[in-house]
């Protein structure tokens, strides 16, 4: 990096959930380890998993019995997000030490402006020492990536887990970026990567060498923000806290490793996102007049249907029974399904008076 360049960092915490369930049960230490929902009513979905877990093929968004059938020793507890909001406060105390630019990217992971902080020093020394204050003050590790831009900085972070600090810096980006995969890129999702791969684009570097009229005009502005993500021409601030735009709304998705069927495969995962999207709702103080429920075929298709709620509320229950009601209503869902999102919109403070 010049030494005109910024020094941004991304950490991310190494299997979140999991890894703060660990140390109030240590005795489950290298064996695999899932948090997901309601396992006795069938209700549940894989929310996280330890690395042993992840070896023996359990992945993110996989329903609990999906999980046993390939890991039959497999430890399910329960989600606590009031531990996870605990220490992912506490990170952020270590995170606020090195500097007063900390934007974070959901619950476990956080970018880190670290340009000219006398405490922070150069960034790979500072990543490391991260690193090592959150193992020894709090018992979780961090993945963390350095470069001078948001975007090969969350690469960096994803490159080597658990554990380790990656740099990517002017001379190093092409060997390390370029050959990833296309939808590793920040905001290559599965449908933008399916539009690229039609045009001959399956890695990082393929992207950066496609000319940029190509992409804007087979996919518009985000096109050419692609083009100069995948060039390592981001520069995108790090905001501090107090710049963040207020949320409109909040949402949780996921894709599940095999398609849907029925109402009787979605209720699960329908049940896990709403108490996702509950818990975030009250953690952030708010509360929801309007849900929205999206239905994705394997083939991309989607719908989305959306609801008027009786009352501005968090409760999980209330969102439950709103989205089982307008997946019941969505006759014309195109079955099957390979994924599913609840989204909590019209927000108002919790503390708000309402008619």
């Amino acid at each position: 990096m010049s030494y005109m360049d910024r020094v941004i960092l991304h950490s991310d915490i190494n299997a979140c959930y999991a890894s703060v369930e660990l140390l109030f049960r240590p005795e489950l230490r290298g064996r695999p380890v899932a948090v997901g929902g309601d396992e006795e009513r069938r209700h549940g979905i894989v929310l996280a998993k330890s690395e042993e877990a992840k070896r023996a093929g359990v992945k993110t968004g996989m329903t609990l019995w999906q999980a046993r059938t390939l890991c039959p020793e497999l430890v399910v507890l329960p989600p606590r997000f009031d531990r996870y909001i605990h220490y992912s406060r506490e990170v952020q105390r270590i995170y606020s030490e090195y500097t007063d630019r900390r934007e974070p990217f959901g619950i476990d992971e956080s970018w880190l402006d670290i340009t000219g902080c006398l405490r922070a020093g150069e960034g790979e020394r500072c990543a490391k020492e991260i690193g090592a204050r959150i193992k020894r003050e709090l018992g979780l590790t961090v993945s963390v990536g350095v470069s001078w831009n948001k975007v090969f900085a969350k690469l960096g972070s994803d490159y080597r887990k658990p554990d380790a600090v990656t740099v990517i810096d002017r001379a190093n980006y092409r060997d390390i970026v370029w050959p990833l995969p296309a939808e590793e890129l920040l905001f290559v999702g599965r449908s933008t990567r399916v539009r690229l791969a039609a045009l001959g684009i399956h890695t990082i570097g393929d992207l950066a060498r496609t000319e940029e009229r190509v992409l804007k005009l087979r996919l518009g502005k985000m096109g050419e923000l692609l083009h100069a993500y995948a060039n390592g021409l981001d520069n995108s601030p790090v905001l501090r806290e107090g710049e963040y735009p207020p949320a409109k709304s909040v949402g949780n998705g996921t894709t599940t490793p095999r398609d849907m069927r029925s109402l009787e495969d979605a209720m699960p995962v329908v049940v896990s996102l709403c108490e996702c999207v509950g818990a975030r709702l009250r953690r952030m103080g708010m509360r929801a007049g309007v849900l929205t429920l999206e239905l994705r075929s394997p083939e991309l298709s989607w719908i989305s249907h959306r609801r008027c709620l009786a009352r501005h509320t968090d409760c999980d229950r209330e969102l439950l029974e709103t989205a089982l009601g307008l997946l019941r209503e969505a006759h014309e869902w195109p079955a099957p399904l390979r994924s599913l999102a609840v989204r909590a919109e019209g927000l108002i403070p919790s503390a708000a008076p309402e008619q």
